[in-house]
């Protein structure tokens, strides 16, 4: 998979902000709000293109990947690691384009950000996405319970040095 990954621009933002994903992961979907526009605006987002200029999917970087409920059980206390977060555009799931997607993003952070270890989080639920992680290398190491309007969710802390 051969993607041009770069800052996010508005327009990516806009269309990003509008994706609905199927359940059970919807709580991944976007709300199409301006305070989920300026997020993804705000300098840890990337965009990923693919050789058509279609967007494909995103990167985060940063805290902007952390799941804000973790810091209180100390996931994120270990601080040379980058955190990286993805989404891939709601149709485009389920077609085995996964773990192609997550190593362009990986690169992109070694090559780009100097990254060396990285961390990221994930729901338990999400099975798909962990056999990913797993493929590529990731290792869960730390879980905690995060309460929030979809109710109470495990996440799983997963790294790859």
């Amino acid at each position: 998979m051969k993607l041009n990954i770069k800052q996010m621009n508005y327009e990516e933002a806009k269309q990003i902000s509008k994706w609905i994903y199927k359940e059970p992961y919807s709580i991944y979907s976007m709300d199409e709000s301006e305070n989920c526009i300026k997020e993804l605006l705000n300098g840890y987002y990337y965009s990923a293109l693919d050789i058509e200029n279609n967007l494909v999917g995103y990167y985060c970087f940063g805290e902007a990947a952390q799941v804000p409920a973790g810091n209180q059980f100390g996931a994120y206390d270990l601080k040379d690691i980058t955190d990286i977060g993805l989404g891939i555009k709601p149709n485009l799931c389920g077609q085995g384009l996964g773990e192609k997607f997550f190593n362009s993003g990986l690169n992109f952070a070694r090559n780009k950000l100097s990254a060396k270890k990285f961390r990221l989080t994930v729901a338990n639920f999400n099975q798909r996405a962990i056999k990913v992680y797993q493929r590529v290398g990731f290792k869960k190491v730390y879980s905690f319970e995060s309460i929030s309007e979809f109710g109470k969710i495990e996440f799983g802390v997963m790294i790859l040095y």
